[in-house]
């Protein structure tokens, strides 16, 4: 069994990944709350995707603080049109992600 010395995970489990990715129906929506704030919210993950690790490059890419709660991603901010391209980037399809 190939190990991937990056991840340290075997390379099929990787792969899987991969797939997983390409199968999402993710939704990208905002929300205002108390006082006026606006923040993103990010859904419709299944459960083969590490949502800790895709919020964690979601915030790093959006320079914005966020959490994850009841497997649905919310950023600090009004991010909508920068998503997509973030997701992009981390390996989901372009035609996986509705606004």
């Amino acid at each position: 069994m190939e190990i991937d010395p990056r991840t340290g995970l075997p390379v099929t489990t990787i792969a899987w990944e991969d797939l997983a990715k390409g199968q999402q129906k993710i939704k990208i929506a905002t929300e205002k709350r108390r006082y006026g704030k606006i923040i993103t919210l990010v859904s419709g993950f299944d459960k083969g995707i590490d949502l800790k690790a895709t919020a964690k490059s979601l915030k790093e890419g959006l320079a914005c603080g966020g959490t994850i709660k009841d497997q649905i991603i919310e950023l600090q901010g009004d991010h909508k049109r920068q998503v997509r391209g973030v997701l992009i980037k981390i390996g989901f399809s372009d035609d996986s992600i509705e606004d």
